[in-house]
C-alpha cells in the first residue's frame, strides 16, 4: 500500500468505513442469496469470488492500525440473527466437497488437520460480520470497525482464509480436470488425517457434472 494510500485512509476514516462496510454488505447479501439454491451450479465459483473479495476487506483491516471504540464496554446490539437455516442451506447445496481437511494454525510445528465444513464456515464468518454492521447501521462506526477489525485478527479472517483455499482447490480440480479421489468417511466427526494424507470425500464425478459446467471445463467424451 502506497503512503498516499495510507495518507488517505488516515485523513479520511468516514471514507474508509464506508468502503469497508459496502465490501462487507455486499458479501452478507451475495452469500445469502446464493444459499437459496437458485443457482447450485455456479454455487462454488460464485463463493469463490465473494470470499476473495471479502477477505481484500480483511486485509485492509489488518494493515490499518489499531482502531478504538468509543465506548469502554461494547453497547448491546440485541440478540444474533439466526444462522442455522443458512448453514443448512450451504450444506445441502455444497454436499458432498462440504467437508475439508484444514490445519488451523501454520506455525504449530506437526499440526495434524482437521475435517472443517464450508457452509459452518461462512455461516460463522456472516455471525462476526452481522454484528459489526449493527454497530455500524446503528452509527457507531468507530465500535463497527474496531469490531470488524478484532473478529478479523482472531475469528473471521483465518476462518474465512481456510474455506477460500477449499474452495480454490475445488475449481482447481475441475478447471484442470483433477476429480478428487474417491475415498470413504472424512466427516468433521473424525481427524481428518489419514495415512496417506488425502481428502476423504466421494466428490470427484460429482464436482464434475454439477460445477464443471459454470467453470467451463472440458467435458470428456463417453
Amino acid at each position: 500500500m502506497s503512503d498516499a494510500t495510507l495518507n488517505s485512509i488516515k485523513n479520511s476514516p468516514d471514507d474508509f468505513a464506508v468502503q469497508i462496510s459496502d465490501q462487507i454488505e455486499s458479501f452478507v447479501v451475495a452469500v445469502t442469496e446464493v444459499a437459496k439454491g437458485d443457482d447450485p451450479d455456479s454455487a462454488v465459483p460464485y463463493l469463490l469470488l465473494e470470499v476473495s473479495q471479502l477477505l481484500l476487506a480483511g486485509g485492509r483491516l489488518g494493515a490499518h492500525e489499531d482502531f478504538l471504540p468509543d465506548e469502554r464496554y461494547e453497547p448491546d446490539v440485541g440478540p444474533e440473527p439466526d444462522v442455522d437455516e443458512l448453514r443448512e442451506r450451504l450444506a445441502a447445496l455444497l454436499d458432498p466437497v462440504d467437508v475439508y481437511s484444514e490445519v488451523f494454525d501454520p506455525y504449530v510445528p506437526r499440526s495434524a488437520p482437521v475435517a472443517c465444513r464450508i457452509s459452518d464456515d461462512l455461516s460463522d464468518v456472516l455471525t462476526d460480520l452481522r454484528h459489526g454492521m449493527a454497530h455500524y447501521r446503528a452509527g457507531r462506526v468507530s465500535e463497527a470497525l474496531w469490531w470488524w477489525q478484532f473478529s478479523y485478527l482472531s475469528n473471521w479472517g483465518p476462518t474465512a482464509s481456510a474455506s477460500l483455499r477449499a474452495l480454490q482447490s475445488l475449481v482447481a480440480h475441475v478447471r484442470l480436470d483433477k476429480p478428487l479421489e474417491e475415498l470413504d468417511g472424512l466427516d468433521t466427526d473424525s481427524n481428518a488425517a489419514d495415512e496417506d494424507g488425502s481428502l476423504e470425500a466421494e466428490a470427484g464425478a460429482v464436482m464434475a457434472a454439477e460445477i464443471g459446467g459454470p467453470l467451463g471445463m472440458r467435458q470428456s467424451e463417453a
